[in-house]
């Protein structure tokens, strides 16, 4: 059970879904394996996949496994996840998902910086930090994760500071 080859036959079987294969992980877990997989796209609002979607992929994953030779004759529990917050930020579509939510990052420099992304292209981001605004190529970041705000307003950053004018 190679994760390159469980890889190869799965991709197609997501992007005819609209996601995209994030990671394949292979876990001894006893006599069985745990085989791990890891899926993004955009949803409905352009934020990740939802509920509903995760479950249409576990299907189709599953039916996919079931019909090939990847997995051997050993037996396997299936586990099909989103990337979640707690995933590093490594590529433009990850940062464009995140759009509003706070980020801690580290640059090539060692500075760390925290900010809220405001926008982001397929060269660069933009965070609103220490009341103005900064752009950083991908190439200026070395490490950046989503911060877990457990009380953030569903409201856009700017709409709450005039509402509290």
């Amino acid at each position: 059970m190679l994760p390159p080859r469980i890889a190869g036959l799965l991709a197609p079987v997501l992007e005819r879904l609209d996601l995209e294969l994030e990671a394949v992980d292979v876990v001894p877990a006893g006599k069985r394996r745990l085989l791990r997989i890891v899926v993004d796209g955009d949803g409905d609002n352009g934020r990740g996949p939802t509920l509903d979607d995760i479950a249409e992929a576990t299907k189709a994953i599953s039916d996919a496994l079931d019909a090939a030779d990847v997995t051997g004759a050993s037996p396997y529990t299936l586990e099909v996840s989103s990337r979640g917050v707690g995933r590093a930020l490594e590529l433009p579509r990850h940062w464009r998902r995140n759009a509003t939510r706070l980020v801690t990052l580290t640059t090539a420099t060692g500075d760390q910086l925290t900010g809220r992304i405001v926008s982001a292209t397929d060269e660069s981001v933009l965070l609103a930090a220490d009341g103005g605004q900064q752009e950083l190529s991908y190439a200026e970041v070395t490490k950046a994760h989503v911060q877990v705000e457990l009380n953030r307003s569903l409201a856009e950053p700017e709409a709450a500071e005039e509402e509290e004018d």
